[in-house]
């Protein structure tokens, strides 16, 4: 047990099957599985609402959820998106195909239809929400059994028991905290890809261009941008530009400006971050306003209060999903969600070259056919050698390339019930993360509503030995032992 030096003694709380930390999509997910299966749920998010990125980032508007043929993302996404729906939260539902059908098709939102529908359903799933709270450390036994987390809020500090735990945060802190293997942007790889501050605006009259996320008609924004850089509008000359994407009659959410060489995980960049974040916005907010139709009375209604952070941490577990096992298309038999978003891996300058190279890999390289997706195997979720601790979201365990696909909301979505699912029957067989009936949990996925359609099933999981023995030769010795 570690020693803290506090101002009181530390109060201990227990009750809860499984503790949570992070309250944006995989989080969320993971809560509302698993508290529908009868767990006692404690989720824990650093901001005042659920939905991280989507909602406290302003990254309005889902990435790809179907390949063209089929909707990839079943399961809560699928419940989420479709009563957003119903509720008028998406700003035109006449084309439900968008989301349910085609390939490469963005879906915007109401950022404040989603806090809704999210309160809704961790409430209706007997969920202990607590906002403005963050997991700051955690005790552990060497064997890769947490034993329960320490939380800070206005109340202080608290130790929270539990028996199962789940890093949603996005930046692998419970799991970097605990000891897991990280990869680190910028230190375990040659660059950190740029995160983005997104904002809202109001005041467009949208009835003079189809302005949604790569849907300009016609496409003019890439030869305005170009113009505006010649011209000095620009502080910095970012030719790439995500887009503005319609969420309502006249609201519109900007995801662009690069911050270049920010790292998430250091307090300092990210404050240089937010401060060159709104500067930025306001660049923007003078280009729209001279290059583009219905824009001319375009008037800033918010920066996001969350940095839109591509990449930061992620974990080596189990199996580590790899640039090979994205080319080649490859299935499992352990997958727990399937997905074909193209790498969407963000230049890490404003090199002009930088940006034709993604450009070139994003619409053509690594952009999948009509029908085609990719599996994420379980072994993702579980941090290499722990017991009781599962990660969900952007800080599974990827190579570089892959986590430039899967980190968005759907998929992380879809990783959190997973995990979620995980933790309770975990806690039902009395087994192991590592040790879990694969056959048990697709089946009980599928039964929620989950795609998955492999045929073979098979109750062990899949591992990546040959990465593990790379990383951690002792333990990678110990146990293939152990397993023949």
């Amino acid at each position: 047990m570690k020693t803290y030096r506090l101002c009181r003694d530390l109060e201990v709380e227990e009750g809860y099957d499984l503790v949570i930390a992070g309250g944006g999509p995989a989080g969320c997910a993971a809560a509302i599985a698993a508290g529908r299966l009868g767990a006692r749920v404690l989720l824990a998010e650093a901001m005042g609402c659920l939905g991280g990125m989507g909602t406290s980032g302003l990254v309005s508007e889902f990435d790809p959820m179907a390949n063209g043929e089929v909707m990839l993302a079943g399961g809560i996404m699928r419940e989420i998106i479709e009563t957003m729906c119903t509720r008028g939260f998406l700003p035109d539902c006449s084309e439900p195909h968008r989301w349910r059908k085609d390939d490469h098709r963005y879906t915007p939102f109401q950022p404040e239809g989603l806090k809704l529908i999210l309160d809704e359903l961790v409430l209706g799933a007997n969920v202990a929400v607590r906002f403005f709270t963050r997991v700051i450390d955690a005790d552990m036994e060497n064997a890769g059994m947490v034993n329960g987390v320490i939380i800070h809020n206005i109340e202080g500090y608290k130790f929270i028991k539990a028996k199962t735990f789940i890093d949603a945060t996005g930046d692998a802190v419970l799991a970097n905290i605990c000891g897991a293997t990280c990869r680190e942007a910028g230190k375990d790889t040659p660059d950190i890809m740029p995160p983005t501050l997104c904002a809202l605006f109001g005041g467009i009259d949208w009835q003079y261009t189809r302005f949604i996320y790569k849907e300009c008609v016609p496409d003019t924004q890439s030869e305005n941008i170009a113009k505006a850089i010649e011209e000095g509008m620009f502080t910095q000359p970012d030719y790439h530009l995500p887009g503005m994407s319609k969420i309502d009659t006249n609201l519109g959410a900007l995801n662009g400006g690069h911050l270049y060489n920010t790292n998430a995980v250091n307090n300092a960049s990210l404050t240089k971050a937010m401060f060159w974040g709104r500067k930025i916005v306001r660049e923007y907010e003078v280009f729209y306003k001279k290059y583009f139709k219905g824009f001319e009375n375009l008037q800033l209604v918010s920066t996001a209060a969350l940095l839109g952070v591509r990449e930061s941490r992620r974990i080596l577990g189990e199996y580590e999903l790899d640039y090979e096992d994205f080319k080649a298309r490859r299935k499992f038999s352990d997958q727990i969600a399937v997905f074909a978003k193209a790498v969407d891996k963000h230049p890490a300058s404003c090199s002009i070259e930088e940006y034709k190279k993604h450009r070139e890999r994003f619409d053509k390289t690594d952009k999948y056919a009509v029908g085609e997706y990719y599996g994420i195997p379980y072994g993702v979720l579980v941090p290499r050698g722990f017991k009781n601790l599962w990660v969900a979201g952007r800080c599974v365990s990827a190579d570089v390339m892959v986590h430039a696909s899967l980190r968005v909301q759907p998929a992380c979505s879809m990783m959190g019930q997973a995990a979620g699912t995980a933790a309770v029957q975990s806690m039902e067989t009395d087994k192991t993360a590592g040790e879990l009936d694969m056959v048990q949990l697709v089946e009980t996925l599928r039964k929620n509503g989950a795609y998955l359609p492999q045929e073979h099933l098979n109750p062990a999981i899949t591992r990546s030995w040959k990465k593990l023995y790379q990383y951690d030769t002792a333990w990678f010795l110990k146990n293939t032992h152990e397993q023949h």
